[in-house]
């Protein structure tokens, strides 16, 4: 039988609200068990020891007084990290993404693509397939090619294309079921045929690089798009007379938002205006993150371009998109701090939008995004500045917990 591992004393975001000095008992890759405080128990120097088991066996136990414990994070946009891309279409290049970015408190990703070559976004889908079978991914995201040259970002205009439906099932079929969201320009030709196919393959369409005026992106949403690709990112702006794509997406309670919460793509008060108006069961966070995510300032490639990081902010550096932000460099940790230390966002909610939504989204909620018995064991150990101290998936220490003092 696996032992057990009990998290006592930290503060515990569970879906009922905070439990301060809660306990959360792990066996193998599951959630027991989570529980308020003894009545007679007594807080002490975080550490480790030994306790009696509800069975009779020991349960190792970590004392987390002073930390909270959360959720593990899930990044439904996330290019790469570590130096290294999905779009490589390598496994190694793509375990060094997922490594990355879990060591910063994401247990659950997408891999997401960027535009190119169609046979070369096939290949790139059937290698990424291979991890999703493996469990290493949560499936493949495509952004691009079938997005408008107007709100082209960091996408190489020359390669875009109208989205063909015959193109899309090319990229779906590739990707053996792995595929779970593909963001397009519903105003280009085919745009709403192809959100009616990936609606009935069961693939997340998004509203993204568009340029869309707002009835047609309320054409898009009845077709069947539910996410707003990085909302007010590569799209026209709210304005009073020409609301465009950013408020027909707000404003439909079918639709998930994604922000980019870094500081850069958006102004804290705009964030907080779509925040506030969906709400934290409508948006997720997300990083966009490119290779140089976890990494130094310099160049870097993100799919066949080169960006330039500098401040760790990334451009692109030539072309006909140079100057254009590529991505970020952010990863979910920082996001949360962000969102909870100048956004003045509650944990709660900053739990929601980081892993209760895009599991929900995702349609995994059953199996991650909370902390409930019965749950992967997926969570995040958070000192008092919301640092990530400890990182657990499927019960497996990532980031172990290692507080001074502490004891085997």
């Amino acid at each position: 039988m696996d032992q057990r591992t009990v998290l006592a004393g930290a503060r515990v975001v569970l879906p009922s609200g905070v439990v301060e000095g809660g306990r959360v008992t792990v066996e193998g890759r599951r959630i027991v068990a989570t529980e308020a405080p003894d009545a007679g128990a007594s807080a002490g120097s975080p550490g480790t020891g030994t306790a009696s088991g509800a069975d009779g066996g020991d349960a190792r136990t970590v004392d987390l007084t002073g930390h909270w414990v959360v959720p593990g994070f899930i990044d439904i946009h996330v290019h790469g990290g570590g130096g290294a891309s999905f779009s490589a279409g390598t496994a190694e290049e793509a375990l060094t993404v997922v490594r990355t970015h879990r060591a910063h408190g994401t247990t659950t990703m997408l891999a997401s693509t960027v535009t190119g070559d169609l046979d070369d976004l096939a290949r790139q889908a059937a290698a990424l397939a291979e991890l999703v079978e493996q469990g290493d991914l949560a499936g493949i995201h495509f952004e691009g090619p079938f997005i408008s040259p107007h709100r082209c970002g960091a996408h190489q205009p020359e390669l875009l294309r109208d989205p063909d439906p015959a193109d899309v099932r090319k990229l779906t079929d590739a990707a053996r079921g792995a595929a779970r969201m593909m963001t397009l320009a519903p105003e280009l030709p085919g745009g709403l045929d192809s959100v009616r196919l990936l609606a009935e393959q069961g693939v997340i369409a998004a509203v993204g690089h568009t340029d869309a005026a707002y009835e047609a992106t309320l054409d898009a949403v009845e077709a069947g798009a539910t996410v707003a690709t990085h909302l007010f990112n590569a799209m026209p702006s709210l304005l009073h007379r020409a609301p465009g794509p950013v408020a027909a997406l707000l404003e439909d309670p079918r639709v998930t938002v994604e922000l980019i919460n870094d500081g850069t793509h958006l102004h804290p008060s705009v964030l907080q205006l779509a925040f506030h108006r969906a709400g934290a069961d409508r948006v997720a966070f997300i990083t966009d993150a490119m290779g140089a995510a976890g990494m130094a300032d310099g160049m870097y490639p993100l799919g066949p371009m080169r960006v330039e990081v500098k401040e760790g902010v990334a451009r692109i550096s030539d072309g006909p998109t140079a100057g254009s932000i590529a991505g970020s460099t952010l990863t979910l940790d920082r996001a949360f701090r962000r969102a909870v230390t100048i956004d003045g966002l509650s944990v709660e909610q900053a739990v929601r939008a980081l892993s209760g939504t895009p599991a929900r989204l995702l349609g995994i909620a059953d199996r991650t995004g909370s902390l409930e018995p019965g749950k992967d064991a997926d969570l995040v150990v958070l000192d008092t500045e919301y640092r990530v101290a400890g990182v657990m998936r499927h019960g497996e220490w990532l980031v172990e917990t290692a507080p001074a003092g502490s004891t085997a």
